[in-house]
């Protein structure tokens, strides 16, 4: 061989880069869209999950509150301490919540000393009161409770069993100067509700006023999806209705199907927004007499 003679070149075949066409990237994307529409829910779901548990949480403690106070006092707090009755709606009057008189056993004794209970829930000087926010007070599940200018409960007493003004001779556990013991709740604390879930409805008078602000009753269960008439007066629609400032309203909550209540033995159960209405009214009275499962 020549050693003069160069070596002929060999060609190296250029290699081309793979790369998706739009058909392929769009079924991807359809693909990762499904996927992200699938995974909302369990998300979502598993936030509410944790949403209400925390608001067993909060009924929870609120029903120990009220069971240390009828320890130490030998009876239940009144609904709402007021000279007379029926109670209104209306920032006027002294309103003193069962949430106020509860408080010690909420660690809330610095709030509860400045307090005062004869001037009342309006009151200037119990103004710092009225607006200190307690979170154990609020259903995380409900976005009104946030939004309010006083600081607000969602979880309300039981008054009545039925629609009717905050009264002292209502059939409930609390209510308008009631000094109930357990020796009172001759259906059985099992059997009677001593708190709930409810709906903000229009203005709020706040966590101090033994209104309908804090008590409510179990004429009816709302659920989240449920249309109110926030602000709407009951007797512009049936003129034998009670007046707005009297009327009290029922229990509910944001939570789908139903809502959380507290009963006078301490336990707290999620009772469906498809209850019986005759057994629910049953649940918001202490000696009606009939035998409930």
């Amino acid at each position: 061989m020549n050693r003069n003679t160069k070596p002929k070149c060999r060609r190296v075949p250029m290699r081309t880069r793979a790369a998706f066409t739009l058909v392929e990237l769009l079924v991807v994307i359809a693909i990762i869209g499904i996927l992200v529409g699938l995974l909302l829910p369990a998300v979502q779901a598993a936030r509410e999950a944790a949403r209400r548990s925390q608001c067993t949480h909060n009924l929870m403690q609120l029903g120990l509150a009220v069971h240390h106070h009828e320890f130490n006092m030998e009876r239940l707090p009144s609904g709402v301490i007021n000279p007379d009755g029926p109670i209104r709606s209306e920032a006027v009057g002294q309103h003193v919540s069962w949430i106020v008189q509860v408080l010690p056993y909420l660690e809330e004794r610095v709030a509860y000393g400045q307090f005062d209970l004869q001037a009342g829930a309006y009151a200037p000087v119990n103004l710092a009161v009225r607006e200190h926010d307690i979170s154990v007070l609020k259903c995380p599940s409900d976005p009104s409770a946030y939004s309010q200018r006083m600081s607000i409960s969602t979880y309300a007493g039981c008054h009545h069993s039925e629609e009717t003004p905050i009264e002292a001779d209502n059939n409930g556990l609390l209510f308008l100067n009631s000094r109930i013991g357990f020796g009172d709740i001759l259906d059985g604390s099992t059997y009677t509700i001593l708190l709930g879930e409810k709906l903000i409805e229009g203005e709020d008078l706040g966590w101090v006023s033994g209104t309908r602000s804090t008590l409510r009753n179990t004429s009816e269960l709302h659920a989240w999806s449920d249309e109110l008439t926030a602000g709407a007066s009951p007797e512009e629609e049936d003129p034998s209705a009670l007046p707005a400032s009297l009327r009290v309203g029922g229990f509910g909550s944001y939570h789908p199907g139903g809502a959380n209540f507290t009963f006078a033995d301490g336990s707290v159960r999620f009772l469906s927004r498809n209850v019986d209405p005759v057994t629910f009214g049953y649940y918001g009275n202490r000696a009606d007499g009939q035998l409930l499962e």
